[in-house]
């Protein structure tokens, strides 16, 4: 069945981990007749946790898509992982949909995970609402929980569902705008719709004035009429409800127990009539200019997509989730990928039940569908109908905060490992690898311990071999404290010619950051012209590695003041080595000092663990900026050397009891000395420079 851009809704479930996301996906599935039977996450064969490492850990670490037809609406879900180490797949979820649903514990109600996740959302601009879940449990308290979301975020949720008894009373939900009950039956049995319990009427009654009001904020005319004569009739109500949730102007509430398919059917029908369909939506595009701008998404303008994901399954292969904005995607056409500068034919076209393919005959804007086996597409591609100047802005993904060196066991094992790296690496854009050429490690960067451990066991697994890892060598740095001058001559002589440069220059260190600067001083051809490209790779090749622990030199001017040259002997190989040389000799007159990196830390902790978090990262070496409270959850802000931060993931897993993240990212290199600098040097004393003359 085909389906056109103002009938296609995207939505996002997202929250903290272990809030029943996943349950809720397959019981929305279950509910709106796209499943016939609901499986739990413990059973290992729910629609959204189909991998194998899903399966035996019993957690969402891929995003699943799946959809349900209801009211000739097509709704896409998107099940997002609630761990922080696999914050790209939920990332990637908000960009393709127009309404994030976040799910929380109706007894724990707001969570680390559920803040983080408000603030990407407050960045997007991105329309949202809350399901409160587990309202069977008798620690549960629906009202509690919106209370907490209102002193946390400073919003006043919406309220579209209220439950019906608490804990071991709970019955069921009562819609508010249908004004109808939904009762929870035994087993895998559907709610059943009935009307509302006298005693809930005055509640009811109470929470569909604030829809009212709500949905009056949307329009200026509705809110002139709801002042003016107290009520709007019900289109009125819809239409100033979907323009209100369109713009973000109100947060929706949805409560009730997913595994006793409770809360399911009025959000559906909320879904299907008052979420923005993609018309609503915007996208960013540069141009040629790398000039921003916004584009709607238009069924009627050429083929413009985004790749949002790429998998890799064992029967389908290559499998490229692409986000349709303007135009249709169709099977069996040519189309261009902006990235990569090329054409290609597309192949077969498919939307998906989680692991199950289903065959369509087109994708039309606002949609989201999978092309296979595509020799060129990958994550972040733009795709259009021809060629085109602009491509869309990549997804906007944090950067890796845990770092691990690993190498194959068997050294014939290497180039397999380097190509299962290189596949884990498109599969999950937040996961990153490369070759230290500095520490000659290759080292794996992604989110937390746990998304890596995933991949390297993953590979093990598939490949067959045998892994090491260890903790990642830092990359330090080497600069200098004080002005200082040398020359050195390089002179060489064998059979026929010889070899002949003398270079004198004067080094100065630069403000921190700004690298390394070349200057040519040289007058009346002291240095021939024709020399002094000789002169500056010397001058790099010297820095390349410093006279204290050779790590490369940063932050120094370099002029060059004189030199002499042989009308014969002289070579461009001869001035190069000779300023190689003199720039040593310069650098260990200059105060040579050893720099570190250090991280722009920001850790987001329950307060009850503050005090030992900071008391950690004083002993790491850390410095405080700052910190900010949000109804219990701190957020502590602070400059940490990278070296102390190696295994930061586990520290703070460990300090918090596991409900602790944090965020990083490089902030500036900073010198170092005394017993820690001394401590680098000699870790560094069996380093081996080896140059050649060329």
């Amino acid at each position: 069945m085909s389906y056109t851009t103002e009938n296609v809704r995207n939505v996002s479930i997202a929250g903290h981990g272990g809030t029943g996301k996943t349950t809720l996906f397959e019981r929305l599935l279950f509910a709106g007749g796209a499943i016939s039977k609901p499986e739990t996450v413990e059973s290992g064969k729910t629609v959204g946790d189909y991998s194998p490492e899903e399966i035996e850990r019993k957690i969402s670490i891929h995003t699943a898509l799946a959809h349900v037809d209801r009211e000739g609406k097509k709704i896409n879900f998107f099940d997002t992982p609630g761990s922080s180490d696999f914050t790209g797949d939920v990332i990637l979820s908000f960009r393709a949909c127009e309404f994030a649903l976040l799910v929380l514990d109706g007894r724990a109600g707001v969570q680390i995970e559920t803040i983080k996740l408000w603030r990407n959302l407050e960045g997007r601009e991105k329309p949202r609402g809350v399901f409160i879940g587990r309202l069977d449990d008798d620690k549960a308290d629906y009202h509690r929980v919106l209370e907490d979301i209102k002193e946390k975020f400073k919003i006043d949720p919406v309220p579209v569902t209220i439950p019906m008894g608490r804990g071991g009373a709970f019955t069921g939900v009562i819609d508010v705008l249908g004004n109808r009950a939904y009762l929870i039956q035994n087993g895998d049995t559907p709610e059943k719709e009935g009307p509302v319990p006298e005693e809930y009427k005055d509640a009811v009654d109470a929470a569909r004035e604030k829809l009212i009001e709500a949905a009056a904020e949307g329009d200026d005319t509705l809110m002139e009429k709801y002042l003016d004569k107290g009520f709007l009739d019900p289109e009125e109500l819809h239409t100033g409800l979907v323009e209100a949730l369109a713009e973000h102007k109100f947060v929706p509430a949805f409560g009730g127990a997913a595994p006793k398919n409770s809360g399911l059917i009025p959000l559906l029908d909320f879904i299907c009539g008052a979420v923005p369909s993609p018309l609503s939506a915007r996208d960013t595009i540069q141009d040629g200019s790398e000039e921003k701008k916004k584009i709607p998404v238009d069924p009627e303008k050429p083929l413009a997509a985004l790749v949002i994901k790429t998998t890799f399954d064992q029967f389908s292969g290559k499998l490229s989730w692409v986000k349709v904005i303007t135009g249709k995607l169709i099977p069996d056409t040519e189309a261009f990928n902006v990235t990569e500068n090329k054409k290609e034919r597309v192949g077969k076209l498919y939307i998906c039940q989680g692991k199950k393919l289903e065959e369509v005959r087109e994708l039309c804007a606002g949609d989201v569908g999978i092309v296979t086996k595509s020799a060129s597409f990958k994550t972040n591609d733009t795709i259009t109908a021809g060629d085109t100047s602009f491509h869309f802005l990549q997804l906007a993904l944090p950067e890796p905060v845990h770092s691990v060196a690993v190498n194959a066991a068997a050294k014939k094992d290497e180039d397999k490992l380097g190509e299962a790296l290189v596949k884990a690496a498109d599969e999950d854009k937040t996961f990153r690898y490369q070759y230290n050429a500095e520490t000659k490690e290759t080292v794996i960067s992604g989110m937390g311990e746990l998304q890596i451990n995933i991949i390297l066991d993953k590979i093990k697994a598939n490949q067959k071999i045998e892994l090491e890892t260890h903790v990642p060598k830092v990359a330090y740095r080497e600069t200098i404290g004080k002005k200082a001058g040398a020359e050195y001559t390089h002179k060489k002589q064998t059979g026929g010619h010889g070899q002949y440069g003398k270079v004198m220059m004067e080094i100065a260190p630069l403000k921190r950051g700004e690298g390394y600067r070349f200057v040519n001083a040289i007058f009346g051809g002291a240095i021939p012209k024709n020399y002094i490209p000789g002169v500056e790779k010397g001058v790099i090749e010297g820095m390349a590695h410093g006279t204290m622990a050779h790590y490369p030199v940063v932050d120094v001017e370099v002029k060059i003041v004189d030199g002499k040259y042989h009308p014969v002997d002289s070579s461009e190989l001869s001035f190069k080595l000779a300023a190689r040389n003199a720039f040593r000799e310069a650098m260990k007159q200059a105060g040579p000092t050893l720099l570190e990196p250090v991280m722009n830390l920001t850790v987001f902790v329950e307060e009850k663990y503050l005090g030992d978090v900071m008391s950690d990262l004083s002993g790491k070496r850390g410095k405080i900026l700052g910190q900010d409270s949000v109804g219990g959850i701190a957020e502590i802000r602070a400059e940490v050397p990278q070296a102390e931060l190696l295994r930061y993931s586990i520290d703070l897993r460990s300090i918090t009891s596991g409900t602790g993240s944090f965020t990083m990212d490089f902030a500036h290199y900073a010198p170092i000395s005394g017993r820690i600098a001394e401590d680098v040097i000699k870790a560094r004393e069996h380093f081996k420079v080896t140059e050649t003359e060329e």
